[in-house]
């Protein structure tokens, strides 16, 4: 029996909300870059200058009076970090794992033709000009994500667990659920975010170590410097826990309208509701196989805020990073809720 819908998504509106968000997001990283940045020219010049204070010292980094190397190489970092996300985007987000694409003439069965198909009709009721690359991940984990930055450059990755466990129905809920993440181009915003996020914590850390070993080294009266150490040893700490707060924002918006999206194509909300139940019992199920092949996968940390299920919420935890604590995606009954299913125990 088919539960009422109780949702519409206005994707013109999300498409240009999600634009402005990018470069929200990607203006807040480079402040962030800039702030990191200066905070260690900062750091650097007070070993330097030991008697003048940090206000006249930021401004002669500003007005360039002293050249501020670091900070001016934490922008570069940040602008060439997006330069190659634009370039290679399909490769960082399928890094670290084994897949091969699909296309109709090398479809290597008939579940990954019946893929391909599923995902060229929803391409035609979506409205999209484009068809996306599609990927699949050799993983018996079920999951799958969109990216790209842009409709002609995107892609959908689904793995081979996700198409062998779930029935046609609910593969094609999963795979509009992908294709809405296109249409209203949070991919790009998603994509953003995570590379500049991960990128920005593995810079930071090698400042964070130079700051313990230089100010264990410093003398006793250079208060200053070790000042600077301990907010860069502190500031190390507390940005992991900022971008997760910002990615959290992003992603359980962008699932839900996602979600939304899906159910607006097909007109029902049995496929995506069975899917999510189906993709959430077998990560229960397999919690420890699943734990061992997400945490052997390199780089699933930047995948994660774009899968169409946190592996976290089934208790398998990465925990590569305290931002690991945290789950990117809205709880699972919460997000049947958004769609007007119910659980028959409720």
């Amino acid at each position: 029996m088919n539960q009422s819908i109780q949702t519409s998504v206005d994707w013109r509106k999300s498409l240009t909300l999600n634009n402005r968000k990018t470069m929200l997001v990607i203006s807040v990283f480079f402040l962030i870059y800039f702030s990191i940045g200066m905070l260690v020219d900062l750091y650097i010049y007070s070993g330097q200058y030991p008697q003048v204070p940090w206000p006249q010292l930021f401004t002669a980094l500003i007005s360039f009076k002293l050249f501020p190397l670091v900070t001016l190489v934490m922008l570069s970092i940040a602008a060439i970090s997006l330069l190659v996300t634009f370039a290679f985007h399909d490769k960082l987000m399928l890094l670290g794992t084994e897949y091969h694409e699909i296309t109709p003439t090398t479809a290597q069965s008939n579940q990954e033709k019946q893929l391909y198909n599923i995902i060229e009709e929803l391409k035609i009721a979506a409205g999209l000009q484009f068809m996306p690359k599609v990927y699949i991940i050799d993983a018996n984990y079920m999951n799958a994500f969109a990216s790209g930055y842009s409709e002609k450059s995107a892609m959908v990755a689904i793995t081979r667990g996700l198409i062998e466990k779930l029935n046609r129905n609910e593969l094609q809920a999963v795979m509009a659920h992908e294709l809405s993440h296109i249409r209203h181009m949070d991919i790009k915003l998603t994509l953003m975010a995570s590379v500049l996020a991960n990128l920005m914590i593995m810079v930071l850390d090698m400042f964070f170590y130079s700051a313990i070993f230089g100010s264990s080294r410093s003398s006793e009266d250079n208060r200053s410097r070790n000042a600077l150490a301990t907010i860069i040893i502190i500031v190390r700490y507390v940005l992991p826990v900022i971008n997760i707060l910002l990615l959290l924002y992003l992603s359980r918006t962008r699932e839900y309208m996602a979600d939304a999206g899906s159910v607006e194509l097909l007109r029902d909300n049995q496929g995506l509701a069975s899917a999510l139940l189906k993709i959430n019992d077998d990560h229960a199920e397999n919690q420890a196989s699943y734990s061992a092949a997400y945490q052997q996968t390199p780089h699933e940390n930047v995948r994660r805020e774009a899968y169409i299920y946190d592996p976290l919420q089934a208790g398998i935890e990465p925990m590569s990073s305290l931002a690991d604590i945290f789950s990117t995606h809205p709880n699972l009954k919460d997000r049947l809720a958004a769609i007007g299913y119910v659980l028959k125990n409720e």
